[in-house]
């Protein structure tokens, strides 16, 4: 049996779950400040515009689910949340071509601007961002004789997000530039039309958070899991090293020169236990999950970079924390 170090694990046996708590949330552990200081980090692993994944390790199960929950539901963007439609003879009903434009993500900074109260009638230029969109679909004048693609025999058979045009409120055409307001991506495809078909709409979109409306969340997805761990017991060789790598997943089990196995990279492993199902291995792996070291994928819909999100998800959390000491003291 090898030794492992002091982290606290969950170890996946055949039939069970070993080692885990009843409510599998660390709260076993008593809480001490200067342990979680000493413990605590946080690895990024890798990052661009749009997805992050990290690493939360010597955290408690219920933080890590608190940032997730934040990202998703509180941590604001801005989004379309009124339409005016003028006209509209496509096919697409009104109520469902409004939908589809407040799913549209919107690459403005929303730490920019305020909320908009419900008594505010008209917005201002630190509330509210105004777009149209106005094309007419009509018969194109040089289509080709022997082409019957609907891109060759009309114009603006398809609208697009990149229809849609910025009107600045008041001073916003000196603070922002337009480059950085409207939709994230230009190719979104709003609706197919046919010659005599028209779209005519003005669009308000207001700051909003996630538990208000999914159009709202600046995330796509934002996920975590704990770090898997494979341990091999004895040497695992030849047809053998071969059957135990098809086990996991890619990646995870390497071949050396002598046809010998040894796990090459756990992170990525799916703890399937497929490693159970055949009597002449399953003794030579340990599968286990460090119950303190969070994986998290973060997926941003491109209006604030991932890195931020988590940022503004760990304020949120710090200012209900505040608001919560605060309610206490009054009390003491």
């Amino acid at each position: 049996m090898p030794k492992f170090d002091e982290k606290p694990r969950v170890f996946l046996e055949e039939f069970r779950v070993k080692n885990a708590p009843e409510d599998y949330g660390l709260d076993d552990e008593t809480w001490d400040f200067k342990k979680f200081v000493k413990k605590f980090k946080i690895v990024v692993v890798r990052m661009d515009n749009f997805e992050m994944e990290f690493d939360l390790i010597g955290i408690q199960p219920a933080f890590a689910n608190a940032f997730r929950r934040l990202m998703l539901s509180e941590v604001p963007s801005m989004a379309i949340e009124k339409v005016m439609i003028k006209n509209n003879t496509s096919i697409i009903q009104d109520e469902v071509l409004a939908h589809r434009l407040g799913l549209i993500p919107l690459k403005a900074d929303p730490r920019l601007f305020e909320y908009k109260s419900e008594e505010d009638t008209e917005g201002t230029e630190f509330n509210t961002l105004e777009f149209s969109l106005k094309v007419k679909c009509t018969n194109s004048k040089s289509q080709p004789k022997d082409s019957y693609r609907a891109e060759d025999l009309y114009e603006n058979h398809s609208i697009y997000s990149s229809h849609m045009k910025w009107h600045p409120i008041g001073n916003q055409a000196t603070v922002y530039k337009e480059a950085d307001v409207g939709p994230v991506h230009k190719d979104i495809l709003i609706s197919k039309m046919r010659p005599g078909h028209e779209i005519d709409l003005q669009m308000i979109a207001v700051k909003g958070i996630g538990k208000d409306h999914a159009k709202f969340s600046p995330v796509a997805t934002a996920t975590y899991r704990l770090l898997p761990e494979v341990t091999l017991t004895r040497e695992v060789c030849d047809s053998e090293a071969t059957l135990l790598q098809s086990c996991f997943s890619p990646g995870v089990i390497g071949i050396d020169s002598k046809n010998r196995a040894y796990v090459k990279d756990a992170r990525y492993d799916a703890c399937s236990r497929n490693v159970y199902r055949y009597d002449t291995i399953k003794d030579s792996a340990i599968l286990s999950r460090v119950r303190d070291h969070f994986i998290f994928n973060v997926e941003s819909v491109g209006a604030i970079p991932p890195q931020i999100i988590f940022v503004e998800a760990v304020k949120i959390l710090r200012d209900k924390c505040r608001s919560f000491l605060d309610e206490l003291n009054k009390f003491s």
